[in-house]
C-alpha cells in the first residue's frame, strides 16, 4: 500500500515525465527535482489531440518507468524502489488491458496510484475506449432550477445557500418553475436540474425539502476549521445510507466527489471505493461526477488554493481505472482549471484522462451552485471535443443502458416520455422531424431543437473549422466497409457496429454506400407507376404498430371498417391501367371471413379487368392465412395463386425479423422462421418478392443487424428478392406509441444509416435499395438517394396504411413529380416494371398524361 498525499504535498518529483506538455500549455514553468530534472506535477498530461500508435504508447510507458528508475538511483533508492516500480507498471498494464476485471481490487489500484500521471491517464483513456461508444463524449442539455436556496448546513465553500430574507419567498412558485422549464424546452433542453439546500426545514420552519450530494467520505473534513464543520448533512454515513436507499428502490443515480477541499488523495480513493461498493451491489449509479473546488468570495474558503488540472486528471484517471469502461464519468466543463477562450487544452486533457461525459450544460440558466463560472457555448465545447478526437452528443438525464432496461429503472408513468425523447442509440432525440411529417429539405435540415443543433448523425454541430481529431473512417469501420464492398459476409456484431456509427464513421459509411450504388446502378433512379388497393381494413390480428386495421366494433378509431367489393377492385384496376400503371399492389387486413378462395377470387377479378397489369399482392401473412383456411401446404397454395395470375409478392409483415421485437410488436403474427419459410417457398415456385423492414419503434441496431443477415442468407440460397425496402415507423397513430411503448420513429440518422448499411451488407445479392417517399417525403428521399438508394418505389395513386398512421404523404407522387425529385439531384429517372424491366412505351406515355383519379367509392 502506498501513502497518498494531500494536495499541498502532492508535488513529489518521482511522479512525472517530460511528455506532459503536449496536452497542457502551462502558464508557469513546473517545479522539478533539482538532482534529476524530472518535471513537477504541473505538466504530467498526455496528448489529448495527437494520435499515438500502440508502439508509441508502450515506448512512453517504458520511458516514464526508466526516468523513475533514474530518479530512484540518483537518490540511492535503486533496490526495492526499482522492484516496486516494475511491479507497479506490470499492474497498470493489466489494468489497461482489462485483465483484472471491470472492477479491480482496491489493493491493485492503490498500488499504481503513485505512478507517472502520463501512464495513469493513458491507461485510463484506453479503459474508457473499450466502450462501444468510445468515439462519443456526451452532455445533458439542461436548465438549473433552484427551488430553494435555504439550507441548514454552512459549508465553508458554498455561496448557493442563503438564509430567508424578509419579504422574499423561500421557494420558487410553480409559475416561476414552469417559466424556466418552458424556456429550456424551447432551447432544446431535456433535463431540469432541481437544486435545493439540505434539510432546510430543520433550520428554517418555512422549508420542507431534503436532498443529497456525496462529496467526500472523510469525517475529518467535519472537524472545526474543516469545510464541512457545522454541516451535519455532510456526514458520510448519512449520505451513503441515502445512496443505498436509492439503489434498493431502483432509482438511477448520479453521485460523485468534490476534490480540493482539504482531503487527501487517499481519502478521495476511499470515497470512490465506497460508491463503487454500492454500485456493485445495486447497479444504480449511472454517472460519476469528479468536480473540482472553486474558491468563492464571501466564504470561509475564499482564499483557499484551487486544485490544479493535474489533481483533477489524476482523480478522473483513478476513477476510470476503478469503475471500468461501463461507468459514465464526467467533469463539469465550466469549472475546468485554466480553460479560457484562447486555450482549451485542459478540456482535451480531461478527455485524455478518461471522461466520457461533460455533465449538464445549460444554454438558458446559470450554474446556480457556481455562478461565477459561465457555461461554455455548446459550439465551442463541441469544437474542443472534436479536436480531442471525440464527438459531442446530447443525451438525456437517463443514460442509454438504463433506457434500454426501462422496465427496471423507469417508472411506467414516465417511460413514454423517455422513449419519445430518445433515439435508437439511447441518446437525446435532438430533432423535431419524424417519418410521415410534412417537411421540405430546408425544414428537415434545421429541425433541431433550439440551441441544441445536431447534424444528420445526431452529433452536435461544430461552429468552427477543426483540424486535429478530424478523420475519415476509423480503421475498424474502414476495414468492415472494405470487406462488405467485396461481398464478404459480416457478422452480427460487425453489422451492429456499422449501424451504431456516428461522426466521421457515419459519413464514411454513407459515402461508401453511395459509391457502391454508383458502381452497381450508375446514376439511374428507377420507379414504378402503380396503384395500391387495400381491399379491407378489418383484421383479426392486433399488431401494435398498425393504425390501419380495425375490428368490426372499432369505428371510433381512425375511420370506419370497410371491405371493397370485387366490382370496385376491378374498377380501380382498370383505372390504374388507363392512367399508365404497370402494377397493382394489393394487401389488406386479415379479415375473419376471408379464406384462400377470397384471394383467388380477387386475382381472377383483376386478371379479367386489366389483363396486362402485373399483380403484386398478398403479404406472407395473407398467404399463410389462405393456405391454412384451405388446408393445403404453402407450396400448393402459392402455385394456385401464381396460376390465378399472381405476379409477385410484397415482402411485408416482416417488421423486424427478431422474436425479441416481434413478441411485443406483433405477438400473434407469423414468426421469423415462418416468414422466411413463406418467402423461400414463393421463390421456389418462381414468384419473386420484395423484402422489407419496419424500424424505429422499440427496436435497436442489433435487431436490424439480425434482420439483414436473415435476408442476405435467404437471398444467397434463392436469389428471389427484387429489392430491399426499409420502412421507417410512422408513430403518430400507432397503438404501441400511444401506449407509451415506442419511440417517435427513427431519426434522420437512423434512416440514413439503415439504407447505407443495407446497401453494403446485402451486396452483391440484393442490388436495389428503395427509399420510401411515403414515409420520408420528397425532401427526405433526396437525402436517402445520396446514401446508397437507387429506387423510389411506386407512385401509388392511393395509399391507406401509412396515412392511417398519421403520415402527411401517400396519396400519389405522379411520374413528373418523381422525375423532378430525381433530376434535381443530377440523376437519371427510369420508369420500370415491378421486376425492374423497362416499362412499355405506351404506358409511360399514358402515365404522364393521366387524368385525375375518380373519387373513391
Amino acid at each position: 500500500m502506498f501513502t497518498l498525499r494531500s494536495i499541498p504535498e502532492a508535488n513529489f518529483c518521482a511522479q512525472i515525465n517530460h511528455g506532459a506538455q503536449r496536452a497542457l500549455k502551462l502558464r508557469e514553468p513546473s517545479k522539478s527535482c533539482g538532482s534529476c530534472k524530472i518535471p513537477g506535477i504541473g505538466s504530467s498530461f498526455i496528448s489529448g489531440n495527437q494520435p499515438r500508435t500502440k508502439e508509441q504508447v508502450r515506448f512512453s510507458r517504458l520511458k516514464a518507468s526508466g526516468r523513475v528508475v533514474q530518479h530512484a538511483q540518483a537518490h540511492g533508492q535503486a533496490g526495492t524502489r526499482l522492484q516496486a516500480d516494475n511491479s507497479q507498471m506490470q499492474t497498470l498494464e493489466l489494468l489497461r488491458k482489462g485483465l483484472l476485471g471491470e472492477h479491480p481490487e482496491a489493493a491493485k489500484l492503490r498500488e499504481v496510484a503513485t505512478l507517472d500521471l502520463n501512464c495513469l491517464t493513458e491507461a485510463a483513456a484506453e479503459v474508457r475506449d473499450r466502450r462501444k461508444d468510445a468515439s462519443v463524449v456526451t452532455f445533458s442539455p439542461k436548465v438549473f432550477i433552484p427551488l430553494t436556496r435555504v439550507c441548514r448546513d454552512v459549508c465553508g465553500y458554498c455561496t448557493f445557500s442563503l438564509g430567508p430574507k424578509t419579504g422574499q419567498a423561500v421557494y420558487l412558485t410553480i409559475d416561476e418553475v414552469l417559466k424556466v422549464a418552458r424556456a429550456g424546452a424551447a432551447a432544446g433542453c431535456s433535463e431540469a436540474l432541481f437544486t435545493l439546500g439540505d434539510k432546510p426545514e430543520l433550520r428554517y420552519p418555512q422549508a420542507k425539502f431534503e436532498g443529497l450530494m456525496l462529496e467526500s467520505i472523510s469525517e475529518r473534513l467535519m472537524e472545526p476549521g474543516g469545510p464541512h464543520f457545522n454541516s451535519p448533512d455532510k456526514h458520510p454515513t448519512a449520505r451513503l445510507t441515502t445512496i443505498e436507499a436509492a439503489g434498493e428502490e431502483k432509482v438511477p443515480f448520479t453521485s460523485g466527489i468534490l476534490i480540493g477541499i482539504g482531503e487527501t488523495r487517499e481519502e478521495r480513493l476511499d470515497s470512490l471505493f465506497a460508491l463503487r461498493e454500492l454500485h456493485q451491489k445495486y447497479g444504480h449509479i449511472q454517472e460519476l461526477i469528479i468536480q473540482n473546488f472553486r474558491a468563492k468570495k464571501g466564504t470561509r474558503m475564499a482564499n483557499a488554493p484551487e486544485p490544479p488540472i493535474e489533481e483533477l486528471t489524476w482523480t478522473v484517471a483513478m476513477a476510470r481505472l476503478m469503475f471500468g469502461s461501463a461507468m459514465s464519468i464526467q467533469a463539469p466543463p465550466n469549472l475546468t482549471p485554466n480553460v479560457h477562450l484562447e486555450d482549451e487544452s485542459s478540456w482535451r486533457a480531461l478527455i485524455a484522462s478518461g471522461i466520457n461525459d461533460w455533465g449538464g450544460v445549460s444554454p438558458v440558466t446559470i450554474d446556480w451552485v457556481n455562478p461565477e463560472a459561465a457555461w461554455p457555448h455548446l459550439e465551442t465545447l463541441s469544437a474542443a471535443t472534436s479536436e480531442a478526437g471525440k464527438l459531442l452528443v446530447p443525451r438525456l438525464p437517463l443514460y442509454p443502458e438504463y433506457i434500454r432496461q426501462a422496465s427496471t429503472w423507469v417508472e411506467p408513468s414516465i417511460t413514454k416520455w423517455v422513449l419519445m425523447s430518445s433515439n435508437s442509440l439511447g441518446y437525446a432525440r435532438a430533432e423535431s422531424w419524424s417519418p410521415g411529417l410534412a417537411m421540405d429539405e430546408s425544414m428537415i435540415a434545421s429541425s433541431h431543437q433550439g440551441s441544441v443543433a445536431v447534424e444528420n448523425d445526431g452529433t452536435m454541430k461544430v461552429s468552427r473549422s477543426t483540424t486535429e481529431g478530424v478523420r475519415t473512417g476509423s480503421s475498424e469501420i474502414t476495414d468492415l466497409v472494405q470487406r462488405a464492398q467485396i461481398g464478404e459476409q459480416l457478422a452480427e456484431l460487425e453489422i451492429t457496429k456499422l449501424l451504431e456509427a456516428v461522426g466521421p464513421d457515419f459519413e464514411y459509411i454513407r459515402s461508401a454506400a453511395d459509391a457502391l450504388r454508383s458502381r452497381l446502378n450508375g446514376d439511374e433512379v428507377s420507379y414504378v407507376v402503380n396503384r395500391n388497393i387495400n381491399y379491407t381494413n378489418v383484421c383479426s390480428y392486433r399488431c401494435q404498430f398498425c393504425a390501419f386495421s380495425k375490428g368490426k366494433t372499432s369505428e371510433e378509431l381512425r375511420g370506419k371498417p370497410y371491405r371493397l367489393s370485387l366490382e370496385e377492385i376491378a374498377r380501380r384496376s382498370i383505372e390504374a391501367w388507363e392512367r399508365g400503371a404497370t402494377e397493382v399492389c394489393m394487401q389488406g387486413g386479415i379479415h375473419p371471413e376471408y379464406t384462400g378462395e377470397t384471394y383467388l377470387d380477387i386475382l381472377n377479378t383483376v386478371r379479367k379487368a386489366a389483363p396486362g397489369i402485373h399483380v403484386h399482392a398478398f403479404s406472407p401473412l395473407e398467404v399463410f392465412q389462405g393456405a391454412s383456411t384451405l388446408g393445403i401446404s404453402l407450396e400448393e397454395y402459392l402455385k394456385e395463386l401464381k396460376k390465378a395470375g399472381l405476379g409477385s409478392l410484397p415482402g411485408t409483415a416482416a417488421e423486424v425479423l427478431d422474436e425479441e421485437v416481434r413478441s411485443v410488436l406483433c405477438p400473434d403474427k407469423i414468426n421469423t422462421q415462418q416468414w422466411l419459410e413463406i418467402m423461400e417457398t414463393a421463390h421456389s415456385v418462381g414468384l419473386r418478392t420484395t423484402s422489407t423492414i419496419m424500424f424505429g419503434h422499440l427496436d435497436h441496431p442489433y435487431h436490424w443487424a439480425r434482420h439483414l443477415l436473415h435476408l442476405r442468407n435467404l437471398q444467397m440460397r434463392t436469389g428471389g428478392f427484387t429489392e430491399f425496402v426499409p420502412l421507417p415507423f410512422v408513430h403518430m397513430e400507432a397503438p404501441v406509441f400511444i401506449k407509451g411503448r415506442a419511440r417517435k420513429g427513427p431519426t434522420m440518422r437512423d434512416c440514413i444509416i439503415m439504407h447505407s448499411v443495407a446497401r453494403l451488407v446485402l451486396y452483391p445479392y440484393i442490388t436495389n435499395i428503395q427509399a420510401s417517399w411515403v414515409k420520408m417525403g420528397p425532401g427526405g428521399v433526396k437525402t436517402l438517394l445520396a446514401a446508397g438508394c437507387n429506387d423510389m418505389g411506386g407512385s401509388l395513386m392511393n395509399e391507406s396504411i401509412t396515412r392511417a398512421a398519421g403520415a402527411s404523404y401517400g396519396e400519389e407522387l405522379p411520374p413528373h413529380e418523381m422525375e423532378r425529385v430525381i433530376l434535381s439531384l443530377g440523376r437519371k429517372p427510369r420508369q420500370r416494371t415491378t421486376l425492374y424491366g423497362e416499362a412499355p412505351a405506351e404506358q409511360v406515355q399514358r402515365s404522364f398524361g393521366a387524368r385525375p383519379l375518380e373519387p373513391i367509392r
